[in-house]
């Protein structure tokens, strides 16, 4: 094991509708326990308030370091390390698109399904916090990087996740990928409802209110991708129809089917348009 550095905290203990990163130390609120090597992993231990026991931050870096890599965070479909849709970060890693995208892949987990939502009233689930006020400054404190560095990838709820963090959070990523997403849910679905808690939380991070509310944010150029289908065809259809309704340029490919699995077929895809849109962000 090699321990990086023993302890960082950062944030708020209290929960905002718009959570935004904050290195204000704040030892009661948010901990990293230790970090060790692992496989070619760096694997960060961290206790907050904003989940119930402990999580974990696996980074992945390319051999070869350029001298300002973008940051990429491969969000999970289920809580902790659970892989019944397989594992995001052994995916990418088999795949080599550390290398290929000269990417730092972070890969967090939550302790609940990941919703990336705040719920009303139980501090340890609030997920949306907890990205903006641990995972991202904790990955900023490992390797600086800028907002304008910063992706986000990721299929089923964590393409929703995706979607819904950056344009919440529009100043904070360069663009957001996703494939065979539920992006068009009327009401909450598959666990979504212990997450957010009410109705009035599910509104404020359904994807077509999102969109709607934020489309100046994401209408100068192309920051969301939107990619083939396995189990949500329908949904990428009529968001697809939404998007260009509100003049958002996006990117899009309808099919072919894939299975809604990391190993599905559409992770390399997905990639190569989170770089394209992110190589938008720099020109």
């Amino acid at each position: 094991m090699t321990t990086i550095f023993a302890t960082l905290a950062g944030g708020s203990a209290t929960s905002t509708s718009l959570a935004k990163p904050d290195d204000t130390p704040a030892p009661s609120d948010w901990m990293l326990l230790r970090s060790e090597l692992e496989d070619g992993l760096s694997i960060h231990y961290v206790r907050s308030v904003y989940q119930n026991g402990e999580t974990v931050l696996r980074m992945l870096y390319p051999e070869r370091m350029p001298k300002d890599p973008r940051v990429v965070f491969l969000l999970p479909v289920e809580p902790q390390l659970q892989s019944r849709f397989g594992d995001g970060m052994t995916t990418a890693k088999r795949l080599r698109l550390h290398e290929k995208h000269n990417w730092v892949i972070v890969a967090p987990t939550f302790s609940a399904w990941p919703w990336y939502a705040d719920h009303p009233t139980d501090a340890a689930l609030r997920q949306e916090t907890y990205m903006m006020r641990v995972a991202v400054p904790l990955t900023t404190h490992v390797h600086p990087h800028r907002p304008e560095q910063r992706g986000l990838l990721g299929f089923s709820k964590s393409g929703w996740g995706a979607w819904s963090l950056l344009l919440r959070q529009p100043d904070q990523f360069a663009a957001a990928s996703a494939w065979d997403a539920p992006m068009m849910m009327e009401q909450p679905k598959f666990g979504m409802d212990k997450i957010v808690g009410d109705r009035k939380t599910f509104e404020a991070y359904r994807i077509p209110n999102l969109l709607r509310t934020h489309a100046e944010a994401v209408r100068s150029r192309e920051r969301l991708a939107l990619l083939g289908y396995g189990n949500f065809r329908a949904d990428h259809v009529r968001c697809h129809a939404l998007l260009d309704e509100l003049k958002i340029p996006h990117a899009y490919a309808d099919g072919p089917k894939q299975r809604h699995h990391w190993d599905g077929g559409w992770l390399p895809a997905a990639a190569e348009a989170l770089d394209r849109l992110m190589d938008g962000e720099r020109s």
